[in-house]
């Protein structure tokens, strides 16, 4: 079986670097004509994700070593993680200004700048991954994600997804709204505001701090990302319940945010690798989580005896309806908030039309 993250450099550079500018209808730039230069450009690329760590980490990892490979060594990426040169929680920030050419991260951990910036990433009962593939590609999506950090002087490109998330991971059982009630959680986004409209508190750090503060009760709860990476964070240690569906996370695009002014400065071919190289990791990471999530919570059924349980429809439905309050009213009378939420709102009710004799009676079908 051919190792997909070896593919790149086995195929060879030009022809890498030319079947992936050829992807798509779509492109990230003008088309490659006549010779290239061989002009060397060095980026740092900072990432909300600790250095190497499980899927995400190792996907922006992934994602620098495919642009070396397919440029020849013409644009050099060194990946430094969370913390190591800015805190996790100013990606966006350090991009902006130029401290680093290039960020990875999830577009939600700007919703303090940017309202709206969430829905390019994860909209609580919003789209799933193929949806938001979909949607970012083909619906409109990306020119208005562009459009949205233009003023920042960034480039947003879709980087990764994890699919559907778990609900997350807590240290008592959620029978009820009840339970809800004062609950701390770590879970950020749109996200957190539900859970704050249903009566919890919802903390924001990033992932190296997770296990700490569910660990020492400084949280009672905290959504991560799925069985691959909390066993890789070690989080059965720290919660005893582990819960289901990521009602909140259904889809979680992962976003790299590109300097503007250094992609102008890059020769046209190298904006049409790093364009599809981004897309190239996106898929690649969603493929790493489909394969790798099972095996983990096997692992942590069978090994680690966690309790998985599903979370109450009256939870869930509670939840529900706050999020079609909170995802309304982030628009506040903004041109380009409505037009992101127009955009959304339509092609989530177009998709969800065609899953209903789609994907939704095949899955009860197979189940059979």
């Amino acid at each position: 079986m051919i190792n997909r993250r070896k593919f790149v450099g086995a195929l060879g550079v030009g022809a890498a670097a030319g079947a992936l500018a050829g992807c798509g209808r779509e492109e990230g730039g003008p088309a490659v004509k006549g010779a290239v230069s061989g002009k060397v450009h060095k980026w740092i690329m900072v990432t909300t994700w600790p250095k190497n760590f499980a899927g995400l980490g190792e996907g922006a990892e992934y994602l620098a070593r495919i642009i070396h490979d397919m440029s020849g060594g013409r644009l050099q990426i060194k990946v430094i993680g969370a913390g190591e040169l800015v805190p996790a929680l100013q990606v966006f920030d350090a991009v902006a200004s130029g401290t680093a050419q290039m960020g990875h991260g999830a577009s939600y951990y700007w919703k303090g700048k940017l309202p709206m910036a969430p829905f390019f990433s994860a909209v609580p009962f919003g789209l799933n991954a193929q949806e938001m593939n979909s949607w970012l590609l083909r619906g409109g999506g990306l020119e208005l994600w562009r459009e949205l950090y233009a003023p920042y002087g960034l480039i947003p490109e879709v980087a990764g997804n994890t699919g559907v998330q778990m609900a997350g991971w807590f240290n008592k059982e959620i029978r009820s709204m009840a339970d809800i009630q004062g609950l701390k959680m770590r879970i950020p986004g749109l996200g957190g505001e539900v859970l704050q409209r249903a009566g919890g508190v919802p903390v924001l750090i990033p992932g190296g701090e997770v296990f700490t503060a569910l660990e020492t009760n400084t949280i009672d709860a905290a959504e991560w990302v799925g069985p691959y990476n909390d066993l890789a964070f070690g989080l059965y240690k720290a919660a005893r319940y582990y819960y289901y569906p990521g009602w909140h996370e259904p889809g979680t695009t992962l976003e790299a945010l590109i300097n503007e002014q250094a992609y102008n400065e890059l020769e046209p071919d190298l904006q049409q690798i790093l364009t599809h190289a981004c897309r190239a990791a996106n898929a690649d990471m969603l493929a790493d989580f489909t394969a790798r999530n099972n095996a983990a919570l096997k692992t942590l059924i069978e090994e680690h005896r966690v309790e998985v349980k599903k979370l109450p429809d009256d939870v869930l439905r509670r939840f529900a309806e706050i999020s079609e309050q909170v995802v309304a009213e982030q628009i506040q009378g903004d041109a380009l908030a409505q037009r992101i939420y127009d955009s959304y709102r339509q092609f989530r009710t177009q998709v969800r039309a065609w899953d209903r004799v789609s994907e939704q009676p095949f899955y009860a079908a197979r189940d059979l």
